[in-house]
This record gives structure tokens, C-alpha cells and sequence, in this order.
């Protein structure tokens, strides 16, 4: 009985004229045969698969007339053999993948211990159309069947066809043979007979020499038909050489130690950069390039051991018009046996792998320059799969979402990282995405495992299954909480520079207002005043404009420097005497009075003059600033030391930085928070350094050094 388990018909429309014509053949259920074993072991080393059948599908049962990697199994349930679906069609029957079959999902073959995963079998079609069975390769790992290794076994398959059609004309001459022999032992018997009664039976003997005559006859066309026979096997003979010349591997036979060229199809004349005229001569004379090459210690090792040896892209040097070239190639050398075990012979059958192994290199190539830039940017990858939702992460994806690389991270848990208020605009974004085929970007805040905010953009684009289904998003991600940052600061900044330049216009603008409702009595007591409060707004609007020129100029690399040798205690001396008419500061001035700096004087006074108006400013309690001048043999170093209320060591890194403004708890000072900054790229630009020093409660020194020498 049938056991089904296709979940769909299997029986075709001609079933009982095709177990007609399978029963005529009368093969089912029969022992192997050396012509079948040997196609079928070809067809396994050709198109390199552990398993290979010539099957016979009966009414119930599937017959394995021969098979390699089947062990001693003979036959099947019809109902659980692929070869059963293979009849169906006289097309080659193929499944890469048995596991996204739906048809065999209950399968036992496929489901249950022996795995199969692939299949691909070719009907063995009668010469009056019926489909008898299959030569089908099987594997227990998915595969890919080319057009070449479908086309080898729809070849193989009309071989194996050719040679049962010959069997049966076989068969059907030797029932003949040996009924005209059953009948010629009658006839001798009878013969006998009659010559005890040779005299009584004269008229029989003439009966029986009719017979005679007639036997003759049937002799004589079993001849003619044997003759036939002969001429059947020489052409299925040369349609199999026919096949091996024209097969797109190369194909070739070794014969004795000395490895003569028996046998060369086109394909490995090609390989090899020969012509035909080699074919007689010993490998290593038609090959001298093989010479300091393991490929001749090979071959006589599978002589000499008679086992079989496989190659998998291997490499070799071949002399190719003149020019040896390197070549890869996956290849199996069998060594054919006489009778007594001894090897006679070895097949050699090659695929030139060549092109693969440079698209694969060329392939790591690539990688690596994207790794490279990866990292150099600090992108993280992914791969997410739609279906399941788990994530393939690099390292530094990971990192960008406070993670270690050892960490699992899927689609979930970088959804649970993002604040809720981004959560439901990244899914829209990624569900569009996924409709329409384009580019999927988004820019949200994230929450790391240690509470703190960080700003991602991430970025991806679909890919889809043969169905069009979403398959896969690959993309990647980069933090871009240092931009957003520098963002916010460049947004307050402008609403600090805004305001900062309108308080000095509107002061100025109120001061000519008055001064023009007084032009008509210049001696107003309240004019000097007036002019006075003038010149103070215009020196406040002036100093904000240089600061933003200033920061200009360093943003396009304009800013210049003319350098010359100064005195720098001259040069503080000069910039500060001002100060001496101020009561409630004392500036002393401190260290080696002789240090000349090669620098410029103008911006190197810019750069103290801001450090002192900061000490002033933001340490009023402070009634003493030093400011000293240290000289060695490299570097000269001056710092400015108050006595204020100190700076905290948190925000001490940021004090340098481009729009950075300390929040002073409350107490407001003018000015756009660009000094500091200013005063940094300037020394930065004289190759020198800069930095603070400071405890809370003890005071502030800032400082700044010049080379001695210019590089």
C-alpha cells in the first residue's frame, strides 16, 4: 500500500499503460549490474554528491536498481520517495531546499534522521514516452543545480535509458536462444527417436528435416539480431564519448604509472592550453610545466594506493601560450581497476574555480576597505531580519548603544533604548521604509544602560525575498551626540550674541537720541556725560565685533600671524598701565624680565589681556592678580593667578571650547563667551599650549606657553 505523504496526487493520468511499460523491461526488483553501478558512481563524481540512484517506480514500491551512498537499501515506499514526484514531470524535478518544500514537510526522508535537503532527479522517459523512473543526487545540505549540472544529468539519464533499452533487447534475444535451443534438444531428442525407427519412419524423418530447416531459419535471424545488438551498444558507446568530449568539465583519462594520455575532452585541452596532439603522450612530458608541482606525486600515489583523491581550490601553474598562469581548480582523480584490483588507469575530472577564487578576494578586498572606513567613522553596522527581529551588530553599533560587544542586541531592545517620545516615529520610519523600497533614516535620543542621553542617527535600506516579501534591513548607525551638542550651543549662542549686541545698540541709540533733543544748547551739563556713555557703548559693540571677526577668521583659517621678538615684560607693562590708576586691583607682574618671544605681540596681548579682564570679571573679590613669566630652554610660559572663588574641575576640560559659557549660578555677565576660545586658537597657531589650573575657594591660574623655536 501507498503511504502518502506529499499531500498531493501522485499517480499520473497514464498509470497503468506506464506499469505496462515498466514491466516489460523487467528490471524492477533484480540484482545490480555493473553498466548501471557505473553510471550512477559517474554521475555522483561528476556533479560531486554523496548519493545518486537509478530508481524504478512500480505501483507501490520505488526500486534502487543502482545507487552510491545508499548503502544496502533496494527499494521504497512509493509514497515517501521524491523519485515518485520526479515521474511526474518530464523535465528535471529539483529542490534546492527540501525544508521550504511544502510538499514534503511530512516526508520522513526530509523531516527524519537521514536529512535529506537536496534533490534533483531526471525521468528515465521510454522510447515510447512513458516515465519508468529517475536517475536522480541527492545531498543532506541545500545546493544550487546550474543550468550545466542540470543539463550532465539529463545527459547521464538518456544514457542510463539507452542501456536499459539495450538490456531488454538482450533479454529478449537470449529467451529466444534458449527457446530455439529447448527446441532443437526436442528436435535432437526426436531425432534419436527416429533413427531406432529409421526404417518405419521415413516420412517423419522428412517431417522432421522440414523442422530442422525451419530451426535454421530462427538461427539465422537470432544472428541478424545479435548483429543489431552489436551496432546498438557501438552507438550508445560513442553518444557516451560523444557526451564526455562535448561535457562542460574537463574530462580526462591516465593510463599505466607513466601516466599516458589515454583519454582528453575539449574542456581540459582548454585547461591545460593544449591541442589534441597530446593525447598518447605521458602527463609529464605534455605538462612539463607540472615539474616542482605536487599534482604527478598525486596521481602516482592514487596509482600505486588505488584510493580515490579530492582537490578543493587547488592551486596550479600552467603554461598558457608561453606564459605560465595561476589557476584554481576543484578536482577528483579515480583510479580505475582490472579485475584483479589493480589499478590500470585514473579518471580525471576538474572544474576551474579561477574566476571564483579572484571575485572572492576581490570580495575580502572590499570588506576590509569597509571595515576600514567603518571604524574610521565610527559607523556601526547591522543586519536585521524582518521576521524574526534579531540583529547581526558590529562592535561599535553595539557601543553606540552603550553595549559591549559580548551583549545581545535585537530590534527590541534597541526600541526599549530609545525615549518613548522618538519610539513610535523610528517604527513609522522603518514601516515606510519596508513599503516603499527607499532608504529608511532617523535621528532619536537613546537612554544607556547607565542613564545617561546620547543622540543616534541610523540609517538602513530593504532587501526582499523572491516573493517581494521584506527580507532583510541593512544599515548603519553613528552617535551624533558630540553635533547635537555643538548644535544647542551654537543656537544659545546666537540668542547670547543677539542679545548682547542689541543691549550696546540700544544704549547708543537712546544716548543720540538724547544728544539730538540737546544739539540746540550744546552746554547742557548732561552732554559730556551723554558722549561719554557713547563712546563706552561703541567700545563694548566694537570689542563683541572683533570677537566675532576673530572667531570668523579662525573658522576660515584667516587668521594671520606677524611674528616678531619682544620683550615680554615690556609688553605686559604697556598693556596694563591702565590698571595702575584702578585702587581696587593690584597687578603685579612677576618671573624673568628679560624673556624676548618670537611671536605676534598684538595677538599675544589679546591672549593676557582676556585672561586679566576674566580675573576681574569673574573673581572681583579677588584684589590681587599676578602675573608671571616663566623661561626655559624651549618654552617661555606666562599665567595669569586671582585669588577668586575657583572653577569647578568638572567644566574645566570645556572652558576652551567654541561657544561654551560657565553657568555662574545665577549672576549675569556680558560678553559672547568666545574669549577663551579665541585666546586657545591663538596659541594652538604659535604651536604652543594652553590651560587652567584651579581649586574651588583658592583661585584660578590660567596659562599659556610659546616655543622657543618654530617648527
Amino acid at each position: 500500500m501507498i503511504e502518502n505523504t506529499f499531500g498531493i496526487n501522485i499517480i499520473p493520468d497514464n498509470e497503468a499503460h506506464r506499469l505496462k511499460a515498466l514491466k516489460r523491461y523487467k528490471i524492477t526488483d533484480t540484482p545490480s549490474e555493473e553498466s548501471f553501478d557505473g553510471i550512477v558512481k559517474l554521475t555522483a563524481q561528476i556533479l560531486g554528491v554523496p548519493i545518486a540512484l537509478l530508481s524504478l517506480v512500480d505501483s507501490e514500491s520505488v526500486f534502487f536498481k543502482a545507487s552510491v551512498g545508499m548503502g544496502g537499501v533496494k527499494k521504497s515506499n512509493r509514497g515517501k520517495s521524491l523519485c515518485a514526484l520526479a515521474i511526474l514531470d518530464k523535465e528535471v524535478t529539483v529542490f534546492e531546499d527540501a525544508l521550504k518544500e511544502s510538499c514534503l514537510q511530512n516526508n520522513p526522508n526530509v523531516t527524519g534522521d537521514f536529512g535529506l535537503r537536496f534533490y534533483a532527479g531526471a525521468p528515465l522517459v521510454t522510447f515510447d514516452g512513458f516515465l519508468i523512473g529517475t536517475l536522480c543526487i541527492i545531498d543532506q545540505k541545500p545546493r544550487e543545480l546550474s543550468n550545466h549540472d542540470r543539463l550532465i544529468l539529463e545527459g547521464l539519464a538518456k544514457t542510463a535509458m539507452d542501456q536499459i533499452e539495450l538490456r531488454r533487447s538482450s533479454l529478449e534475444t537470449i529467451e529466444q536462444l534458449n527457446k530455439v535451443n529447448n527446441e532443437l534438444s526436442l528436435a535432437k531428442d526426436d531425432l534419436h527417436t527416429a533413427v531406432h525407427k529409421l526404417e518405419g519412419f521415413n516420412a517423419e524423418m522428412e517431417a522432421t528435416n522440414d523442422e530442422l530447416n525451419s530451426k535454421n531459419i530462427q538461427l539465422n535471424q537470432s544472428y541478424d539480431l545479435t548483429t543489431t545488438l552489436n551496432e546498438d551498444l557501438k552507438t550508445s558507446r560513442q553518444r557516451l564519448e560523444s557526451f564526455i568530449r562535448k561535457a562542460p568539465v574537463a574530462f580526462g583519462i591516465l593510463t599505466g604509472r607513466n601516466l599516458v594520455i589515454e583519454v582528453a575532452n575539449e574542456m581540459i585541452l582548454k585547461v591545460w592550453g593544449k591541442k589534441r596532439d597530446v593525447v598518447g603522450k605521458p602527463l609529464a612530458e605534455a605538462l612539463p610545466e607540472l615539474k616542482g608541482q605536487p599534482y604527478l606525486s598525486i596521481l602516482d600515489d592514487v596509482f600505486i594506493s588505488g584510493h580515490t583523491y579530492t582537490g578543493d581550490t587547488a592551486p596550479v601553474k600552467l603554461d598558457i601560450n608561453g606564459e605560465l598562469h595561476d589557476s584554481y581548480f576543484d578536482f577528483i582523480y579515480e583510479p580505475l581497476k582490472n579485475d584483479e584490483d589493480e589499478t590500470v588507469s585514473i579518471i580525471v575530472i576538474a572544474n576551474e574555480v579561477t574566476d571564483r577564487i579572484h571575485k572572492n578576494k576581490e570580495l575580502e578586498n572590499l570588506n576590509q576597505q569597509l571595515s576600514i572606513a567603518l571604524n574610521a567613522g565610527q559607523l556601526g553596522s547591522y543586519n536585521l531580519d524582518i521576521k524574526t527581529g534579531i540583529m547581526t551588530c558590529s562592535d561599535i553599533c553595539k557601543a553606540n548603544y552603550g553595549l559591549t560587544k559580548h551583549d545581545y542586541f535585537n530590534f527590541e531592545d534597541l526600541i526599549n533604548t530609545i525615549v518613548p517620545e522618538y519610539r513610535d516615529m523610528v517604527n513609522e520610519k522603518v514601516s515606510q521604509s519596508l513599503k516603499t523600497g527607499k532608504p529608511y533614516q532617523a535621528e532619536y535620543l537613546i537612554r544607556w544602560a547607565d542613564g545617561s542621553l546620547h543622540w543616534m542617527s541610523a540609517s538602513g535600506l530593504p532587501s526582499y525575498d523572491a516573493d517581494g516579501h521584506p527580507k532583510n534591513m541593512i544599515g548603519v548607525t553613528v552617535d551624533i551626540t558630540t553635533r547635537k551638542n555643538y548644535e544647542t550651543q551654537k543656537d544659545d549662542f546666537l540668542g547670547i550674541a543677539s542679545h548682547e549686541l542689541k543691549t550696546p545698540i540700544t544704549s547708543l541709540k537712546a544716548t543720540i537720541q538724547l544728544l539730538t533733543r540737546l544739539k540746540e544748547n550744546p552746554n547742557h551739563p548732561m552732554i559730556p556725560r551723554l558722549i561719554n556713555q557713547s563712546a563706552q557703548s561703541l567700545e563694548k559693540l566694537n570689542s563683541l565685533v572683533d570677537d566675532l571677526l576673530n572667531m570668523h577668521r579662525i573658522s576660515e583659517g584667516q587668521l594671520r600671524l606677524e611674528r616678531e621678538s619682544f620683550n615680554v615684560a615690556k609688553m605686559l607693562e604697556k598693556s596694563f598701565e591702565y590698571l595702575r590708576f584702578v585702587e581696587k586691583y593690584q597687578l603685579i607682574i612677576d618671573g624673568d624680565f628679560d624673556a624676548n618671544m618670537y611671536a605676534d605681540e598684538h595677538r599675544i596681548e589679546q591672549v593676557v589681556i582676556n585672561f586679566v579682564n576674566n580675573a576681574m570679571k569673574y573673581a572681583p573679590t579677588s584684589d590681587k592678580i599676578i602675573i608671571e613669566i616663566k623661561s626655559s630652554e624651549n618654552k617661555i610660559k606666562v599665567s595669569v593667578k586671582d585669588f577668586g572663588e575657583g572653577i569647578d574641575s568638572s567644566v574645566q576640560p570645556y572652558l576652551f571650547d567654541r561657544y561654551y559659557r560657565v553657568n555662574h549660578e545665577g549672576k549675569k555677565y556680558s560678553g559672547l563667551g568666545l574669549g577663551l576660545y579665541i585666546s586657545s586658537e591663538i596659541i594652538k597657531r604659535h604651536d604652543g599650549e594652553i590651560g587652567v589650573e584651579s581649586i574651588l575657594g583658592e583661585g584660578s591660574t590660567f596659562w599659556f606657553t610659546i616655543p622657543t623655536k618654530i617648527n
